[in-house]
């Protein structure tokens, strides 16, 4: 059975369209039924949308005996690290305020297979036992910037950095931990009013923090996504680092032998591992894929181009702080430019094509095959739908710009003929 609500990253779409209360309720409760019931921790980001599901959820989780635990709004690392029975998120993580979504974590923090997904979707129309209730936490939000302050925090005195929260869930809680760790911070994106999560800000667009960092001398920036799973940086010169040079910096930093990416990962980031003799796991697009690669080889570094990073040292998901922290740390003096440096980066260009149908066909996937063969070790090309948008998405990466932009828009132009 293939999932029909749940994608790359949980149950996401336009609210009142794709991702209705009722189906909310009927996710709350199936998750309670399939996890037998107990405590369910429940965060949400800053969308306006977020309290109406957060009570459809909390009926659910309710009606099928459970409890749910309502946290109001908590960053989706938060709910990973103080999980329950369940932990349960209301958000659509970077995706615009029209959107929202629920995503789950078992009780350990990690977050859920296929398997278990598909077997969530199978009691969506279950009968219920009734009995539950709800009540509600106060202190969670406290409780994790402790926690990843202690494990994650070093000495930043005198440190100048800009701080984009996205106006999300970081808004009121990023600020004041680089404070407390005697960082000068700046902080934009961090007025949220229910309409402008991820709006011009954040992860998903690093203009404005560019502009402050460059304007206002600072040291470095770092901008995080609406729910706070996510982190990218921007340099002293007000220039962007994704997270594969992100994931470099600390690779080296921290000494590890073995670290789990994705399939989008850059070329460059490949052979500066190589170099260092550290091993490289390569998964599907998706966090969890990388979560699950790293606990079946024992690792301890993964992450995403597009800014998951995860270190299981101490924690049990991917964490835009903890990960903003530890690259702080990893500086030693340098600037975050010289730290980058190290990797070479492949050029690569990027499309979204918005498709009627995300079925790649195999004409799409024979002409992909052969420019791979064609660019041999000195590039590459990627398609694939995505698991949260109507959208295909196509990579290709060589040895210079214009060979990749030439090979993006060929791919893109026949994705189109054949699914647009």
């Amino acid at each position: 059975m293939s999932r029909r609500y749940f994608g790359t990253d949980g149950v996401r779409g336009v609210v009142g369209k794709d991702l209705t209360p009722d189906l909310v309720e009927r996710l709350g409760k199936a998750a309670t039924l399939w996890a037998g019931g107990g405590r369910v921790l429940v965060g949400r980001d800053t969308r306006g949308s977020g309290p109406e599901l957060e009570q459809a959820l909390a009926r659910g989780i309710s009606s099928a005996g459970g409890t749910a635990v309502l946290a109001g709004v908590l960053a989706t690392p938060a709910v990973a690290l103080l999980v329950e029975d369940l932990g349960a998120v209301i958000s659509a993580s970077h995706n615009p305020p029209e959107y929202n979504g629920v995503k789950f974590f078992d009780g350990e923090g990690r977050k859920l297979s296929d398997e278990s997904e598909e077997a969530i979707e199978k009691l969506l129309d279950s009968p219920v036992p009734g009995g539950g209730s709800i009540e509600s936490l106060e202190g969670a939000a406290d409780r994790y910037v402790s926690y990843i302050v202690e494990r994650f925090g070093s000495d930043l005195t005198g440190l100048r950095i800009g701080v984009d929260c996205a106006n999300g869930a970081y808004s009121t809680l990023a600020p004041g931990a680089f404070e407390q760790l005697g960082a000068q911070v700046t902080a934009i994106g961090a007025s949220p009013d229910g309409a402008n999560i991820n709006v011009g800000c954040g992860a998903t667009d690093l203009s404005a923090l560019q502009q402050t960092v460059a304007s206002q001398a600072l040291d470095l920036g770092v901008a995080f996504d609406g729910d706070g799973d996510r982190m990218l940086a921007v340099d002293e010169r007000g220039q962007a680092l994704d997270g594969d040079q992100i994931l470099a910096v600390l690779a080296l930093a921290l000494g590890v032998d073995v670290v789990a990416v994705t399939v989008m990962t850059n070329l460059g980031f490949h052979r500066l591992m190589a170099e260092h003799r550290v091993r490289v796991l390569t998964t599907p697009v998706g966090d969890r894929y990388v979560l699950e690669a790293l606990r079946e080889e024992r690792g301890l570094l993964g992450g995403e181009q597009s800014g998951h990073i995860i270190w299981l040292g101490n924690h049990v998901a991917g964490d835009g702080l903890a990960a903003a922290l530890l690259l702080c740390g990893a500086l030693r003096g340098r600037t975050l430019g010289e730290a980058a440096s190290v990797m070479p980066r492949y050029p690569q260009a990027k499309k979204n094509v918005r498709v009627a149908t995300r079925q790649i066909p195999q004409s799409v996937l024979d002409g992909v095959d052969g420019l791979t063969a064609e660019l041999g070790e000195s590039g590459r090309v990627l398609v694939r739908a995505s698991g949260t948008e109507p959208v295909v998405r196509v990579l290709a990466e060589a040895e210079n710009a214009e060979d990749a932009e030439r090979i993006c828009a060929s791919i893109a132009a026949l994705v189109e003929r054949e699914l647009g």
